[in-house]
């Protein structure tokens, strides 16, 4: 299995989308239409932690001031299922691997990982 989850409107999922051949891929797009409690198990089995799948760069991590409270794995998943922009993007997955996140290591393995 192929998939990317990414948002629409962000300007670095647009820039790895266009970096990495796609053309394989299941896309969806996170904000019109978010991850249900499956999709998010799947990605959850494969990358060890609900706290690896959550973005806390987002802007409601720092108004809800969520760096100053005790978050449980519990919580990260909830949020990411309550909100959207709480899941870290894009994520990939390729087979049985997941690529979190936007960072510069992170792509180049994606990129290795497709040949």
């Amino acid at each position: 299995m192929k998939k990317v989850y990414f948002l629409q409107t962000c300007g670095t999922c647009k820039r790895i989308l266009k970096e990495v051949n796609t053309a394989d891929f299941e896309l969806q797009e996170v904000k019109s239409n978010p991850v249900n409690a499956d999709q998010l198990e799947e990605m959850h089995k494969l990358s060890g932690s609900y706290e690896a799948l959550f973005n806390k760069r987002a802007r409601l991590y720092k108004s809800m001031d969520l760096k100053n409270q005790e978050i449980s794995e519990a919580d990260y998943r909830k949020f990411i299922l309550d909100e959207y922009t709480f899941l870290k993007r894009p994520v990939f997955i390729v087979d049985n691997e997941i690529f979190i996140g936007n960072s510069k290591k992170i792509v180049e393995e994606l990129k290795n990982r497709m040949g």
